[in-house]
């Protein structure tokens, strides 16, 4: 097969805990009440267009994007709508949510709700582009950048490489790993929309190498559709990152403070253009999911397809709920994630993953002084000195952090992870980066 690839610089190897990559994605079903952000991307939060005691179906549209960077967000059930008021989301702040009891299951007839593969692909790049806003389609990597921005090319910019991004390199998460197994060809024909979008034929779905069976699904599919083909990539971490993938596949390097289309890429989580191969070829909204739900502490790890709003407790307690023994709940993964404030926020756009972890995975050691070692700049993918970060952040030394480029940080969490003095060196990455964003040059 075709030889492994991966990013040159840094990059650590934690223990992967794939433990649910076997297990096929369920239906999650529906809990009593839905609670919807308006806010579920980067920008604007959309404009709420629903009020109390209004009746909404599954897709009707709740909350229309306020500007080019936002999104519009719709209905993930049948129901009526009993608050829209802020509520307390996952990080402990009040959020804009638009409450909905669930009464039965009914959808906006618009939605194609067979399982019918459609293939052909007969609308103009304006129609598909806007058939992606009008679904409220987001990055779900975790970025959830606006779609039909990301994927609008400027005049000067000239794209030739479209990069899937399957790679998922956090422990335990597996939700995309599955999506590929059970979803392939529709993960292929989303490509091929993206393809006629960008004008190019030329689409590659970059897989880690610990995925054997998403690698042989889409190597056997991809084998039908010219354009698109499988590259495997060796495991590391954070090789998911849009900078270290770009490396891997092409060799380009993506200069600091620039884009990836600078390069001629395009990078889209598989999980986003699933939705947006739904959105083009069958009228749906993004309103559901998948999320992983696992972890040391968890009883029943399972896979499961989630409408969005559902709080994560509900989940939670589908799979045994809270055990005495979990120190911790992670949003995400266990290296970008974020503790859980509220474990009754609902699940977003966003939500990857919920993680229960014991004291033995979650516990950190007390911080002591750097001793130099420099095993935070070996592991760091971008080339920064971590611990120099740290010392300027914490003297408040803004030019200096600027300097030494700390906006260049993605945030990966691997010099902490690396770091034998147990400082929290990507706190002190995002305080700092935080910092330099306050301060004008």
């Amino acid at each position: 097969m075709t030889n492994k690839k991966t990013f040159s610089i840094g990059g650590i190897h934690p223990d992967k805990y794939k433990i649910t990559s076997d297990c096929p994605i369920t239906d999650a079903g529906l809990p009593e009440t839905v609670y919807i952000p308006v806010k579920q991307h980067i920008g604007s939060p959309a404009k709420i267009l629903v009020k109390k005691g209004d009746k909404v179906k599954v897709g009707t549209l709740l909350a229309d994007a306020d500007g080019i960077v936002s999104s519009d967000v719709h209905s993930s059930v049948s129901g009526e709508v009993t608050k829209v008021e802020e509520v307390e989301g996952e990080f402990g702040y009040l959020e804009s949510m638009i409450t909905i009891k669930v009464e039965g299951d009914e959808f906006e007839p618009s939605i194609d709700r067979s399982d019918d593969i459609v293939k052909e692909i007969p609308f103009t790049h304006d129609e598909i582009i806007e058939k992606i806003r009008s679904a409220g389609v987001v990055g779900m990597g975790g970025a959830g950048y606006p779609t039909p921005v990301k994927t609008s090319v400027p005049d000067n910019k000239k794209i030739d490489c479209l990069i899937l991004n399957g790679i998922e390199c956090e422990p335990f998460l597996t939700a995309d790993d599955r999506l590929m197994v059970e979803k392939a060809e529709q993960i292929v024909i989303g490509a091929k929309i993206i393809n006629k979008i960008l004008g190019i034929q030329n689409a590659v779905i970059a897989i880690d190498e610990n995925k054997p069976l998403a690698i042989e699904t889409l190597t056997q599919i991809t084998k039908r559709y010219i354009g698109v083909n499988v590259q495997i990539c060796k495991t590391k971490y954070p090789q998911g990152g849009e900078r270290q993938l770009i490396k891997a596949v092409t060799g380009r390097e993506v200069p600091s403070g620039r884009l990836p289309m600078d390069v001629g890429c395009i990078v889209q989580n598989v999980g986003t253009v699933f939705a947006i191969y739904e959105a083009v070829m069958k009228n749906k909204p993004l309103f559901e999911r998948i999320v992983t739900v696992s972890g040391d502490e968890c009883k029943n790890p399972q896979n499961f397809r989630v409408r969005i709003g559902t709080p994560a407790s509900w989940l939670i307690e589908k799979c045994g709920g809270i055990s005495d023994d979990t120190a911790q709940i992670i949003f995400g993964g266990p290296m970008m994630g974020t503790s859980a404030v509220n474990v009754n926020a609902p699940i977003t756009k966003l939500t990857s993953g919920i993680l229960l972890l014991s004291d033995r995975l979650s516990h950190k050691e007390p911080e002591q002084d750097c001793i130099r070692c420099g095993k935070c700049v070996d592991a760091c993918p971008v080339g920064l000195r971590p611990f120099l970060i740290a010392r300027y952040t914490k003297e408040n030394m803004i030019a200096e952090l600027r300097d030494i480029n700390v906006l260049d940080c993605i945030e990966c969490g691997s010099c902490a992870y690396i770091c034998p003095a147990r400082i929290p060196l990507l706190d002190y990455c995002k305080l700092g980066k935080m910092e330099v964003k306050k301060t004008k040059k």
